[in-house]
């Protein structure tokens, strides 16, 4: 039985990597351990509770025009009883120098039950929704005055897409697989032009996400709380994080995290530049605390070591969570 249930989801995963993926890598949290619906939307409805969260990061700080992000997001089960339909909506705004997008997705996850205790589920998950990109001229700074290549005022443009993903879950490990921005390998960029000049770099393309983490007791009340997230775009740098948690009484989560480049696939440049370019990204700083059964604060503080060390501030984010209706207590606590 267990070996089906694996089976199943190597295949799903497999359906979901086929598909042909291109260039720049989508946005990323620190906080993603806390709240997996943002870089999977199988995870919807995984709290089994309505859940809202909002999270702010500001990347690079002292630098201006650094990356600056905000989420909001809601999920929950339609169906309390049997816990098969999860729904969710997110709201996220990104800005980078003159550059912003801002995207809104509405999820569905459709959760099997895989055993009669119901402490493990597979999930299949979708989101479709929309973004807005944006370019603001008034932002640019032109080398000669009167430059018409520059816009005037802000242009923008709206681009519809999905996501795709499946998860698996029980008490003790998890493991699941995404892809985001399927429509983002367009033939053309005109939706991105002006002046007849393309803005490859106002949009978003498909990108690949594998998680997985695991739960070990270490003694009453407290767990250990290992994970990984894999991001590829299957042309640049894979992004490998690496984090561990330790959580105190159900209430105090406290740890650390390693941000690095993985040579997982064959990349061209890396025979043209592989000892210009620092595996080393960051290591980050991570806590969470439930100051009531409802609500839960996040932070986390990203800590460059590669060359822009020492150039900027490091990056820090906030997260806000709340759970909403009757908080019961579940068999199995919500640790992933």
């Amino acid at each position: 039985m267990k070996s089906q249930r694996l089976k199943v989801l190597f295949c799903c995963a497999a359906a979901l990597l086929m598909g042909k993926s291109y260039a720049q890598q989508s946005i990323q949290f620190t906080q993603y351990i806390f709240n997996s619906i943002s870089v999977n939307p199988a995870y919807t409805g995984y709290k089994e509770e309505w859940f809202g969260q909002m999270a702010l990061r500001s990347q690079w700080t002292g630098w201006d025009g650094a990356p600056k992000t905000g989420s909001v997001s809601i999920d929950g089960v339609v169906d309390p009883v049997n816990k098969r339909h999860g729904v969710g909506l997110q709201v996220t705004a990104d800005k980078l120098g003159a550059q912003s997008a801002t995207s809104i997705y509405a999820n569905y996850a459709l959760r099997l039950q895989l055993n009669s205790e119901d402490t493990e589920r597979l999930a299949l998950g979708v989101a479709g929704g929309f973004t807005q990109y944006g370019l603001d001229g008034n932002k640019l700074q032109a080398v000669e005055t009167g430059d018409v290549v520059i816009p005037a005022g802000k242009i923008t443009s709206w681009r519809p897409d999905i996501r795709l993903g499946v998860y698996y879950y029980n008490p003790k490990w998890y493991a699941g697989v995404s892809v985001q921005d399927l429509f983002a390998n367009s033939s053309s960029n005109d939706e991105f032009r002006f002046n007849e000049n393309s803005l490859e770099s106002l949009y978003r393309n498909v990108s690949m996400y594998v998680i997985g983490g695991a739960l070990f007791e270490l003694d009453r009340g407290t767990h250990f709380r290992p994970s990984i997230l894999v991001k590829d775009d299957f042309k640049g740098p894979t992004s490998l994080d690496v984090n561990a948690m330790f959580i105190f009484n159900n209430k105090f989560w406290i740890g650390a995290g390693y941000r690095t480049r993985a040579r997982i696939f064959k990349r061209e440049y890396f025979d043209q530049s592989p000892l210009k370019l620092s595996a080393t990204n960051a290591i980050t700083a991570i806590a969470q605390f439930y100051a009531t059964d409802r609500f839960r604060i996040g932070y986390s503080y990203d800590i460059m070591l590669n060359r822009m060390r020492g150039l900027q501030n490091g990056s820090h984010e906030v997260t806000l969570g709340v759970t909403f209706g009757t908080v019961k207590q579940l068999l199995s606590p919500r640790f992933f």
